[in-house]
Parts: C-alpha cells; sequence; structure tokens
C-alpha cells in the first residue's frame, strides 16, 4: 500500500478525501496521518516516509508551498489540492505536478491516481518541486522552464526555445528553433494545456505555434502563418479573429 499523508486546514476537506480514497481505492492508499497545518504535514512526513502527499495549498499561517522550504531533498510525490484556479495551477502544471480542485470528485482523482501510478517508477519529485518554485517566483506566465514527460522520464525545456507544436494522432511532436525534434506520447491538448498562454497559440486542430517566431500571416484565401524558419503552418478559418487579436495583444 502507498503510505499516504493528507494536510488541509479544513476537517470536512481531509475526512472527505481520505472517504474518496478509501471507496475508490480499496487497499492501495494506507492514510497514515491527516494535518491540519503545515508544521504537523512536516512532522507526518518524516515520521512515515511518506510516499505521497495531498497538499492544500490555500492554508493560514503557512500555505502548502512553504512545506518545501524544510526539506533538502524531495523524495515523495505530491498532489496538491485547492479551491482557486490561479497562476500557482498554471505554474504547478508546467512543473509537470498534478492537481486538484476542490469540491474534489472521484472523476478527478481517479484521473490523478492513474497518472502518479504511471510514473511513480522514474519520478524525480526534486526537481520538478524546484522548477515549481522558481517559477512561482516569476511575476508573469512566462515561466522560466517547464516540464515535457518522456518514455524515460522528464525534459526541461525553456518554453521560448519551440518553434511549435504539431499533432499525430496521439503523438505530438515539439519542434525548436535550432530545428530540433522532440516526439512525446502525449496528445496536442495536453500540450496546450501546459504551454504559457501568452506565449503560445493553437491556429489549428493541428498546430500550436510560439507567437514571437511569426513573421506573416497571410488572411487572403488560404490561411496561414510564415514562421522564422520559413515554415507554412495553416489556420483554420475559426480561429482567424481569435488568433488576430491574440497577435495584436502580443505586440
Amino acid at each position: 500500500m502507498i503510505k499516504t499523508i493528507i494536510i488541509d486546514d479544513e476537517l470536512n476537506a481531509r475526512e472527505f478525501l481520505e472517504k474518496l480514497l478509501v471507496r475508490y481505492f480499496p487497499n492501495k492508499f494506507l492514510i497514515l496521518d491527516k494535518c491540519d497545518s503545515v508544521d504537523k504535514g512536516i512532522e507526518a512526513i518524516e515520521k512515515y516516509n511518506a510516499e505521497i502527499v495531498f497538499l492544500d495549498i490555500q492554508m493560514p499561517n503557512k500555505n502548502g508551498f512553504e512545506l518545501f522550504k524544510h526539506f533538502k531533498k524531495v523524495d515523495f510525490e505530491v498532489i496538491f489540492t485547492t479551491a482557486f484556479k490561479d497562476f500557482a495551477i498554471d505554474a504547478i502544471k508546467c512543473s509537470a505536478l498534478d492537481y486538484l480542485l476542490k469540491p474534489i470528485n472521484y472523476i478527478d482523482l481517479l484521473e490523478t491516481v492513474k497518472r502518479y501510478e504511471d510514473k511513480r517508477s522514474g519520478r524525480n519529485s526534486q526537481e520538478r518541486i524546484s522548477l515549481l518554485l522558481e517559477n512561482l517566483g516569476n511575476d508573469n506566465l512566462n515561466f522560466s522552464k517547464i516540464v515535457l514527460p518522456t518514455e524515460n522520464g522528464y525534459e526541461f525545456i525553456k518554453p521560448n526555445t519551440i518553434l511549435y507544436c504539431q499533432a499525430d494522432s496521439n503523438y505530438c511532436k515539439i519542434i525548436f528553433i535550432d530545428g530540433k525534434q522532440l516526439i512525446l506520447s502525449k496528445t496536442l491538448k495536453y500540450i496546450e494545456d501546459i504551454l504559457p498562454r501568452e506565449l503560445f497559440f493553437r491556429i489549428h486542430k493541428s498546430y500550436i505555434v510560439n507567437l514571437n517566431f511569426i513573421v506573416q500571416f497571410d488572411k487572403t484565401n488560404d490561411l496561414f502563418v510564415r514562421l522564422s524558419n520559413g515554415e507554412q503552418l495553416p489556420v483554420s478559418i475559426r480561429k482567424k479573429e481569435e488568433f488576430i487579436n491574440a497577435v495584436v495583444q502580443k505586440k
């Protein structure tokens, strides 16, 4: 069983999450402690050598992110819980970490647990937590790096080195400004969700482009953009106006 700690200042939230885990994952999670503060959570993690921590972000006195200041090495997986979908959520996604929005529903929990199990064998929480804290220190959504999951682990990428992304069935091709390519077993929607919104735009069902590298937009008969490397990519008709607005705001 997976040694588990729940940290949340709300009693109802702690008990509800425990009931969900027990009901939908019998004999999978061993809930060793339910803590109402960061300090108590730190003690429980150290005492029980936790493997996974469900961590509330908004708590009085200390928020959830302050927990990591105590650990020189984070060797447990973290799933954040929060009632607010804000800047922190974007940073969490870009760092290849998971979160659950309150009130937690079992479908989201099922998907989150599946992702946790998929990456257990090769996880490196320390690097991803460090990147999360670095990204949280930024004043905007142009994060210093994002994390892309690969077959062998993770690639830590600076977003502005990406030229565009292309869908290929259930795979996604990442094309970089230096000509290199990276193939991921993820959908284009997955990649779209973790890319900084101010920097990237989905111009077509098959393409996401970096707005910084568009040098021309032809809005006559065949809609297309030309990128700094000379490539032309199609723009779907239904995306035309939204794309023009995004380009204008970017400038």
